[in-house]
């Protein structure tokens, strides 16, 4: 689903058939379906600004509409309160990203977690021939250290078929997968394995939720960091996040 579609196809204007529905979410979904059949749209509700209405997509990103839904935006919005900007639309999407990404489950993932309990825990969405990915987990240990659990998703920047989506059902396919993880971020070589895996279903997950590089890193709370970040800086984001 591209967004961008959505809304170039919204600004050329609606066709004249579309019948104004009796009630805010019949006439939403009747300009989104015409522009965009098949979004998946989750749920419209009114929205903290008057008049405006917030539609939901699967994934937990965000759309605005007018009730007659002849007028369609993306954007934030914000909300002036106690002296500061609140973003309402980046706080609506971390908790539908939370959602989606809490839904994995561990079992699918490659995990490295702290000896003790962990106080809070990331998720990754990684490419194993990506220098920043593999830069961030050489700092895995660290974090560990720092009481943050890590989970690995995976997300082939170049796509199902590639060199790198290859490398990475190996992975999630090996006897061992935080061995072959190990390996697969030290460039070295890592047996090729196949099996039933989930490695294209996270990479959809993460287009879906607006991952667009890697490694992109998704706190407790759902919030998304787009990059690396050092160990230190990272683990108190997360702990400020769970």
């Amino acid at each position: 689903m591209s967004v961008a579609r959505v809304l170039s196809g919204a600004i050329l204007g609606l066709a004249a058939s579309i019948a104004l529905a009796a009630d805010p979410d019949q006439a939403i979904r009747s300009t989104l379906n015409s522009l965009e059949p098949g979004l998946p749209i989750e749920a419209i509700a009114e929205s903290p600004f008057t008049g405006l209405y917030q539609v939901h997509l699967k994934g937990g990103r965000l759309l605005y509409a007018s009730a007659d839904g002849k007028f369609l935006l993306q954007g934030n919005l914000y909300q002036y309160r106690d002296g500061e900007a609140i973003n309402l639309t980046r706080q609506a999407e971390s908790k539908g990203i939370a959602k989606e990404i809490n839904a994995i489950p561990t079992s699918e993932m490659v995990v490295f977690s702290p000896k003790e309990p962990a106080k809070a825990h990331i998720t990754v969405f990684t490419d194993t021939d990506c220098g920043y990915c593999q830069k961030l987990h050489s700092e895995v240990p660290e974090l560990n250290r720092r009481g943050i659990e890590v989970r690995y998703v995976a997300f082939p920047r170049q796509g199902i078929g590639s060199r790198g989506y290859n490398t990475l059902v190996s992975v999630w396919c090996a006897k061992d997968r935080k061995e072959a993880m190990n390996l697969a971020k030290s460039r070295e070589n890592v047996p090729a394995a196949t099996c039933t895996n989930p490695v294209a279903k996270q990479y959809e997950l993460g287009q879906m939720v607006g991952v667009s590089g890697t490694p992109s890193i998704i706190l407790g709370n759902g919030e998304m960091i787009p990059g690396y970040q050092p160990a230190p800086q990272l683990a108190e984001i997360a702990l400020q996040a769970k």
